[in-house]
């Protein structure tokens, strides 16, 4: 879960869902999602969009880096 109350979901199979907070439009962003041999977290969306982001320790704190560079921390 983010700060934003939207939530990464993460299946054994390697399905993926993203729900958008209700703030956000609500919603659910579905796709597959594999671990690239960097570390990144590549998800494929249903809607034909694809991107890699990291998720890295920062301190005590888990924080997502997107391929844009933009930096989201997770609850």
């Amino acid at each position: 879960m983010f700060y934003d109350d939207g939530e990464a979901h993460f299946a054994l199979g390697g399905a993926y869902a993203y729900t958008y907070s209700v703030a956000n439009g609500g919603g659910t962003a579905w796709g597959s999602y594999h671990i690239a041999a960097d570390g990144s977290v590549c998800v494929d969306y249903a809607n034909g969009l694809a991107r890699c982001d990291l998720y890295v320790h920062s301190g005590a704190r888990i924080v997502l880096i997107t391929s844009d560079g933009e930096r989201y921390p997770v609850r």
